[in-house]
């Protein structure tokens, strides 16, 4: 039986989110990464809100290469929720290996100061 891609990564995520959830002191950090684009979200999942979004579309200075966006995500979603008053964050990689662009948002995230 062929299990696609997609389906895989969905299962990985629903075992995750059994195990973590985000509150308005805490909100969850949800990385959300398509072939061109990555978005970054913290969710405080008791409340079912939304807090803070930031994309790569958002960001005017697109630098060459995957990675690099991905820091600058990061980075702008930590000022944008440190101006919001959070500084703990609960991570969700969203069924995504920790590696690559992932990761270098996380990196970008620390940076700016939020801690997971």
């Amino acid at each position: 039986m062929f299990i696609s891609k997609q389906l895989k990564r969905t299962k990985r995520h629903r075992r995750v989110r059994a195990k973590i959830s985000g509150t308005a002191q805490r909100p969850r950090l949800s990385v959300f990464r398509s072939n061109q684009h990555i978005y970054a979200q913290l969710i405080d999942d008791e409340g079912r809100k939304t807090l803070v979004a930031v994309s790569d579309l958002g960001i005017k200075s697109k630098k060459s290469g995957g990675k690099i966006v991905a820091l600058e995500v990061g980075k702008k979603l930590a000022q944008t929720a440190k101006e919001k008053g959070f500084k703990e964050v609960i991570f969700d990689r969203g069924g995504y290996r920790f590696h690559g662009r992932v990761m270098e948002l996380a990196r970008g995230a620390r940076e700016g100061g939020l801690v997971f």
